[in-house]
């Protein structure tokens, strides 16, 4: 049986799911019904590709794009913004964070803003690392500072958007699956030429692209997903590497639903800055590590 064999069976069984945020709430209770019936990122690929990617801008786009994550890698760090929008017919909510991501050791923190009138007050923290989460302050079953541990296949949409955020790892190794890509223009970000491209990019050739653990959020996503053709925006400067990236991801809010009124938008933005400039990132000990009962929620 092959590795992706097992993790397909894995990913099918019932499992503990975030549900942490509350503009997330109507994601949260559409992940709950799929979790049930439904079937990280590496921060670069793998090391032949790396090796075999030039640190300079490709003038094919989807080249350009493609390699962005492998050339952004390199860098060995940056810092990060991230803004993620979710909207239905009838509710609309936003999340920001500020963290960074260690391309070295692989290894990710962010800390997200919680809106008004969520299931948890204040922010979540989140250490992300390929294929696995921690996340802090992420329910009221879960004892202050205490962390919660998920393999991403536990979360069905991979842990790109349900914790309100996309951790800058899994934004930009997106971009592996770009399928198309047009040079929109020039423009110029605090001081830097950068080239703006958009396009479409495919979740499931993404994950084959990054492989390993790092694959597996992008491939439940891709599963999860009901728009498989995912919207992009990317801006890279004349390296190749990426300064900010847009993605647009659908689900159905009401499970099995194709109807657009039960279709919930989400809008991620990643900004990325302070290339090379050291990131605090660490694993919690394990002393800190709250361990939930199988059929038990951080909520």
């Amino acid at each position: 049986m092959t590795d992706q064999q097992r993790d397909g069976r894995r990913s099918r069984r019932p499992l503990p799911h975030l549900r942490s945020a509350a503009g997330a709430a109507l994601f949260a209770a559409a992940l709950a019904a799929l979790a049930g019936c439904s079937p990280g990122a590496s921060g670069g690929g793998s090391a032949d590709r790396q090796a075999a990617v030039p640190d300079k801008l490709s003038a094919d786009p989807v080249t350009a794009v493609r390699n962005s994550p492998d050339i952004t890698g390199r860098t060995g760090s940056a810092h990060s913004a991230t803004e993620l929008v979710t909207e239905s017919a009838e509710k609309k909510a936003v999340f920001s964070g500020t963290g960074g991501y260690d391309y070295v050791k692989r290894i990710g923190r962010l800390e997200v803003q919680v809106p008004p009138g969520a299931a948890t007050t204040g922010k979540i923290v989140e250490v992300v690392l390929p294929g696995t989460v921690y996340l802090q302050n992420s329910g009221a079953k879960v004892p202050e500072g205490k962390w919660v541990k998920l393999d991403v296949r536990q979360l069905p949409d991979g842990n790109l958007v349900s914790s309100g955020a996309t951790d800058p790892a899994s934004a930009a190794g997106a971009l592996r699956g770009a399928q198309k890509a047009d040079l929109v223009g020039t423009e110029t970000v605090d001081g830097v030429a950068l080239k703006h491209y958009r396009g479409t990019l495919d979740l499931a050739k993404a994950a084959d692209a990054t492989g390993g653990r790092g694959g597996d959020g992008l491939r439940m996503a891709g599963q999860t997903f009901t728009v498989r053709d995912v919207p992009y925006d990317a801006w890279l400067d004349e390296q190749g590497r990426l300064h900010k990236v847009v993605e647009e991801f659908t689900f159905a809010g009401v499970a099995g639903s194709k109807e657009a009124k039960d279709q919930v938008k989400v809008t991620s933005t990643t900004s990325l800055t302070d290339f090379g400039k050291p990131v605090e990132a660490a694993e919690p000990p394990a002393s800190d590590i709250y361990s939930m009962k199988p059929t038990e929620s951080p909520k």
